[in-house]
């Protein structure tokens, strides 16, 4: 039995909002006390039935472009408006809808969370065999809407997945110093945990599936209202470097925030703001 499920209303499946609440209420202290950072595992999050029926209508590659650099390398990332797949909209339209962001606030306590219609980085994604994503922060600002980034959700799509293939989501200390938590990324386990400047994450070793399979998950992205009035400090996505490891600073991206930090604010907007994104382009 799945921790949520969904009613048939005349073809649309829909959360019931009093059952996510309660679902998420008593959860709560297992979230809060997680280390190194709230977050929470949980298998047969939604049904299984339902994600197979994703797997069924996940999109092709064929016009896709992967990430391919020593940080983020053969990741593929699909919009939801890229599906043409009822099923897949459907499940995204309820990770969005108040049903879901109140089972959310009850899990974390974390209250006036906000979906994201543009699912800015969201979707669903996919990593090939020799593909992997290092251990980094998540950007803290969604700029369309000038909003806090707060918390994560990922569902995995990955039947029959063996632990010699690697790809468990690792949960690091907030020096970098070890990882402290190891999952697997197995058919209907959720992952969701907080999003600050130091909850450091990824699956940082290359895949090692057989051709013909690969990594797949659903990523949806919370927000809220900035804690702070000036919300000061925005970050892209931050890697980090393991110890003992091969991993590559990712200099373009420390050198854009020590010139975002040291730019006044009016040459950071309008015309004149341009003048950054072109230099570091070059």
């Amino acid at each position: 039995m799945a921790l949520l499920n969904f009613a048939d209303v005349r073809g649309y499946r829909a959360l019931n909002a009093q059952a996510c609440r309660v679902a998420g209420s008593a959860l709560t202290e297992r979230y809060a006390s997680a280390s190194p950072f709230p977050h929470i595992a949980i298998d047969d999050f939604v049904p299984r039935e339902i994600l197979r029926d994703v797997l069924t209508d996940f999109p092709a590659r064929r016009e896709q472009t992967a990430f391919d650099r020593h940080q983020e390398r053969l990741k593929y990332q699909f919009s939801p408006q890229q599906c043409g797949s009822a099923v897949i909209r459907n499940l995204f339209a309820e990770l969005n809808s108040a049903a879901f962001l109140g089972f959310l606030q009850e899990l974390t306590g974390i209250d006036g969370l906000i979906a994201d219609p543009y699912f800015a980085g969201a979707g669903l994604h996919e990593t090939m065999p020799g593909g992997h994503l290092g251990i980094h922060a998540d950007f803290n600002r969604h700029r369309a809407m000038n909003l806090e980034r707060r918390l994560n959700l990922l569902i995995y799509l990955n039947d029959d997945w063996e632990d010699g293939y690697g790809g468990a989501l690792e949960l690091w200390d907030n020096r970098m110093t070890a990882c402290e938590q190891r999952i697997a990324p197995i058919l209907g386990r959720a992952v969701i945990f907080n999003t600050d400047l130091d909850s450091y994450h990824g699956h940082p070793d290359p895949l090692a599936c057989p051709v013909g399979r690969s990594r797949r998950s659903i990523a949806t992205y919370y927000y809220t209202v900035p804690r702070n009035a000036e919300f000061g400090i925005e970050r892209e996505t931050q890697f980090r470097v393991r110890p003992v490891s091969d991993d590559r600073r990712d200099w373009k991206m420390i050198l854009h925030h020590v010139m975002q930090d040291w730019t006044p604010p009016a040459l950071r907007k309008g015309r004149r703001g341009a003048l950054l994104p072109r230099l570091l382009s070059r």
